[in-house]
């Protein structure tokens, strides 16, 4: 059974410094966080008319301007995928100076420049459209029954010739009607005619399609059915709110609500300021006494499981078992909630019983089927360090963190 979620948005000072920011609570834990300074917004999504400033063969990847003195990676093998502009025709290498259609797929992070892609994507709540990857597809956590369903509706999408685009059915789809899936085709279909169609004639640096706030991007990938309430005390905002529902989700509408008590502030009802506090730590504390240690490097995450001031009196093995079986669930709330990323290897507590480590791999494989972003348990090495990927698409929580209290300086 799907945790019963609420969504959060509001505003809240860490450090002195001003900010917006969009939680996810489940059971009273906060285990998402998105943050967004008040003046600044992601680029993550936007489509521009980008202009090729050079090619670096040797990393088989070009470098892209999206606005004047703003560069981005681009790997060369999305050069398949391309919508140029500028009436450039025919598959002929990229070459600097070229211009075409590009999304930005990753945010900016940890010195690196933001990742531009050509297979431009349209996200629904239950449907992405997508322009390089023409195939149809669906969720994996989808039932059979869902994916049966759901293919059927669909058939005509599915059988056309003449492929302009392809789809992707997210979980999301597995509580909608035929008539909301179709309502959102059409709008996804409308998105895509004035962006990959008419943007193309658009002049260079053009921003073609702006992301969506980063609260509508929180509440596109909420798991409808779970989503218990919307709660914002910012006015704007629920207007904003409002008038996406009423064209994409009108079941939720009732979900909504504005919190007006100026007594106890939104974040301290939510505890927000702990949440936060949380990221900004690497040691993370479980109820049985034990501890993790999350550090971010360059090249992986690692966590640490270390048994710390657990007392139990049953047998030594037993006593690792359970702190394992703990951290697993705690390390996937807080995968989440700092949305740690890439490779990320975790140093359990060893076990000699091979029956205690298989029924570990297994938990930590299930809990992170709940995970809204596609995440993956690969293996147990041979000196018991747990092997897992999780997707990279925003950058960690503690960056967002550092980048507004210097900016505000």
């Amino acid at each position: 059974m799907k945790k019963l979620s609420k969504l959060i948005i509001t505003r809240m000072e860490i450090q002195g410094k001003p900010c917006k920011v969009c939680a996810v609570s489940e059971e009273n834990h906060i285990v998402e966080l998105r943050l967004e300074q008040e003046k600044e917004k992601s680029i993550l999504g936007n489509i521009y008319v980008g202009q090729v400033e050079n090619i670096a063969a040797n990393i088989q990847a070009a470098f892209i301007q999206i606005a004047p003195g703003t560069r981005c990676y681009f790997p060369l093998s999305e050069a398949e995928h391309a919508i140029y502009s500028a009436g450039r025709k025919g598959n002929s290498p990229l070459r600097p100076g070229d211009t075409l259609l590009v999304q930005v797929s990753r945010d900016a992070m940890k010195g690196k420049l933001p990742a531009l892609s050509a297979n431009l994507n349209f996200t629904g709540r239950y449907l992405v459209l997508t322009t390089g990857d023409k195939k149809f597809g669906l969720s994996s956590k989808l039932s059979s029954n869902d994916r049966h369903r759901l293919s059927s509706w669909l058939k005509e999408e599915i059988d056309r010739p003449d492929k302009e685009y392809g789809l992707i059915v997210r979980t999301n789809a597995a509580d909608a009607t035929r008539e909301e899936i179709l309502r959102e085709l059409s709008w996804l279909k409308k998105r895509y005619e004035r962006s990959a169609l008419q943007g193309r004639n658009r002049t260079c640096f053009s921003l073609i399609m702006e992301t969506d706030p980063f609260y509508i991007a929180a509440l596109r990938d909420a798991y409808g059915k779970n989503l218990e309430e919307i709660l914002t005390d910012i006015p704007e905002i629920k207007e904003n709110i409002s008038l996406y529902l009423e064209d994409n989700s009108p079941e939720l509408k009732d979900k909504l609500r504005f919190y007006q008590d100026k007594l106890l502030p939104l974040y301290k009802l939510y505890r927000l300021e702990s949440a936060v506090d949380t990221v900004l730590h690497e040691k993370v504390w479980m109820k049985s006494g034990g501890f993790l240690v999350i550090q971010q490097t360059e090249a992986f995450v690692s966590i640490d499981v270390n048994s710390g001031k657990y007392t139990g009196k049953k047998k030594m093995e037993e006593t690792f078992r359970k702190i394992n079986l703990e951290a697993a669930q705690e390390i996937t709330r807080q995968l989440r909630l700092r949305n740690l990323s890439g490779i990320i290897l975790i140093d359990f507590i060893n076990m000699e019983n091979p029956d205690h480590r298989e029924e570990l791999f297994h938990v930590l494989q299930k809990l992170l089927r709940n995970d809204p972003v596609k995440s993956r348990a690969i293996d147990i090495t041979p000196l018991h360090i747990l092997e897992m990927t999780r997707k990279k698409v925003r950058r960690p929580v503690i960056e967002d963190i550092r980048e507004l209290i210097i900016c505000e300086k």
